[in-house]
């Protein structure tokens, strides 16, 4: 049996790792618990020789934490984790991502949003 204990540190492992940074933009998730959506802001970025992500319009890096003003590309909202899903990956092309670990990732972040929207527990995206 798998305990909760087990996959809670096997994520926290898991997300200190590295990763590449998608030169298609970035995505900022949220919940509009009034109206029932999971929320997908689209930002574009420029992955400097670095590998940080810069503002296009500035030249600056975009900082990890902290609040950011900056206007998105598109907003995408969808119900389910699916259905958002298939609004940014089928229905918008060209693809905003660019790399198959950041789909991957916002798959497992639109789920954990889900999962948050149905059961009334908060949403921090990872």
């Amino acid at each position: 049996m798998v305990r909760m204990d087990d996959i809670a540190a096997i994520d926290k492992k898991l997300s200190g790792r590295f990763i590449a940074l998608d030169p298609g933009g970035y995505f900022i998730i949220y919940l509009d618990v009034e109206a029932g959506l999971i929320c997908a802001k689209h930002f574009t970025n420029i992955i400097s020789e670095r590998g940080l992500a810069v503002d296009p319009e500035t030249g600056k890096p975009i900082p990890v934490k902290g609040k950011v003003e900056r206007t998105p590309t598109q907003v995408f909202k969808g119900r389910t984790a699916k259905e958002l899903c298939i609004e940014i990956f089928e229905k918008n092309q060209p693809s905003l991502v660019t790399l198959l670990d950041h789909a991957a990732y916002l798959g497992r972040e639109f789920v954990r949003a889900e999962i948050a929207l149905i059961s009334g527990n908060q949403y921090v995206q990872d």
